[in-house]
């Protein structure tokens, strides 16, 4: 198939940041794009061929705007997946798959697949409503402190919260969730894989990053990792086999914790364009943006060693505002 200056269309769920950025590269490649969001003040509007203003959680609309499309893929996790199912049953490519999406998208589902994977991640209990927690530390199932996850709709920090005490359950809310035990880690880490549709991988190098202790948000990713090339290897080798075990097609950032033994826990995972991976745009042959696109084409993969070291400074607005939007 033709990708270039053809009727070939690609579609993006999501029409944020991560998907304008994906959009410089198919601009590049002269990839014609349709992007569907909910906002009509989405950053992707300016940059696509094609903006379609819907809800990513309805099925009717995004069963509707894959059916125009020659290949699917994503931005952000919270789409419909029984939509992205049927798409895949008739014919169109989705990338990741819905398969991957609905082991990815909960977060229960998400630790359960590491244990039946033998990948070593930090031990929890899961629960169909918070208010079961605080039971469960009373009756002595779990101990403070630890780290509360919603099982859906986390981002970016949203949906994670350190419990150092009894009394922080109250703020949390009444919905599915687990309880995941507080690492006393040395370092946060990550590493990008790409994989294309015929099976060929590769990693980014090991990356440190350095999270906002109340937003959870990310502040800083340094490239490489300050940490031994022992431990690199180990982290790649973790990543790879979350990989394989998902079979994904596109970029999987995996993000782990370096204990204070040396150990390699997986933390979780997005399959998609991450802040990870930011640095790559300046510091790399090729940056991630345009390696997920090399991903899902079936394109060859590029090199993904460093041009020069990295740093990545995530600035974000003042927590609560909002305002008009300006580009």
């Amino acid at each position: 198939m033709s990708y270039f200056s053809s009727s070939f269309k690609l579609g993006i769920l999501g029409g944020g940041q991560l998907g304008k950025m994906l959009l410089y590269e198919t601009r590049k490649l002269d990839i014609y794009t349709k992007v569907m969001d909910a906002s009509e003040d989405a950053p992707c509007r300016i940059a696509c061929n094609e903006f379609v203003q819907g809800s990513l959680l309805d099925f009717d609309s995004v069963y509707a705007f894959g059916k125009d499309v020659d290949v699917l893929t994503i931005e952000i996790e919270n789409v419909n997946i029984d939509a992205l199912e049927k798409l895949e049953q008739e014919g169109i490519q989705v990338f990741p798959s819905p398969k991957e999406l609905r082991i990815i998208q909960n977060k229960v589902t998400q630790k359960l697949f590491y244990v039946d994977h033998s990948i070593p991640t930090a031990d929890f209990s899961r629960f169909a409503y918070a208010s079961e927690i605080k039971e469960s530390i009373a009756h002595g199932g779990i101990q403070l402190p630890l780290v509360w996850k919603s099982a859906q709709f986390g981002y970016d920090g949203q949906g994670v919260k350190i419990v150092q005490k009894t009394d922080d359950l109250a703020e949390l809310p009444n919905v599915e969730c687990l309880a995941e035990d507080l690492i006393p880690f040395k370092t946060e880490l990550a590493v990008v894989v790409a994989r294309n549709k015929h099976g060929e991988v590769t990693t980014y190098p090991v990356v440190e990053m350095e999270f906002h202790p109340e937003a959870n948000q990310v502040e800083y990713v340094l490239c490489p990792a300050r940490i031994d090339a022992k431990i690199a290897r180990k982290a790649q080798e973790v990543a790879l086999k979350v990989s394989e075990g998902l079979n994904h097609v596109g970029l999987l950032a995996v993000e782990m914790f370096q204990t204070q033994e040396d150990e390699i826990l997986v933390n979780e995972v997005a399959p998609r364009p991450h802040n990870s991976g930011h640095y790559s745009i300046e510091a790399s042959y090729t940056n991630q943006f345009e390696q997920h696109l090399r991903c899902i084409l079936g394109l060859p993969l590029g090199n993904t060693e460093s041009k020069v070291a990295g740093v990545m400074v995530n600035l974000v607005g003042a927590e609560g505002f909002e305002g008009p939007v300006y580009y």
